[in-house]
């Protein structure tokens, strides 16, 4: 049997809850998954809550930060906000694990990285909305108009992935409808 390491064990997990929610991050059904003993888990872990949190801190720095990460390296902002809308709206193996974790939005281990998550992204779009040169209330509203259509393109995903479309004019009719760009 192959040594598990900690992020094997977050990479399952991540999986688990993209799948079933976060009642699928368990240590058992994981080990199966992963061909590993239960053993293994608590070597890296001290319970099941603690490989939940590495679970979601993994979510935070895989879907936020290492994407606005790969957002900065772009100069012009509406390049910077194409290519975030592209990245997120592109992602349907992503919008599974978002939407899980806006169904367990009221867990009490998921609720305060839900709201840390969700702060950075729409603190991030209001200040790329700034530097297209929108005053700042403006820019806030703009970053919460294009959230919610990211909220929304995780929901049809996941619920109706047949209704989407074509998402590359989907993106672009998103793009024109936050700027006021077309």
């Amino acid at each position: 049997m192959a040594r598990r390491t900690r992020d094997d064990w977050t990479a399952v997990a991540l999986r688990a809850l993209a799948e079933g929610g976060v009642p699928a991050v368990a240590v058992e059904p994981l080990a199966a998954r992963l061909g590993a003993t239960k053993g293994s888990a608590y070597w890296h872990f001290p319970n099941r809550a603690a490989l939940l949190a590495a679970t979601l801190e993994r979510w935070e720095r895989e879907h936020t930060e290492a994407v606005i990460g790969l957002v900065e390296a772009v100069p012009d902002p509406l390049d910077r906000l194409r290519l975030l809308f592209g990245t997120v709206l592109e992602r349907a193996g992503d919008a599974a694990v978002e939407a899980a974790m806006l169904a367990a939005r009221d867990d009490p281990a998921v609720a305060p990285v839900l709201r840390r998550v969700t702060d950075r992204r729409v603190e991030y779009l209001t200040g790329l909305f700034g530097e297209l040169g929108f005053a700042p209330g403006t820019a806030r509203r703009r970053a919460l108009l294009a959230y919610s259509v990211y909220v929304g393109q995780v929901h049809l995903l996941v619920a109706a992935p047949h209704v989407t479309g074509d998402r590359q004019a989907l993106l672009e009719e998103a793009l024109a409808a936050v700027t006021g760009r077309g």
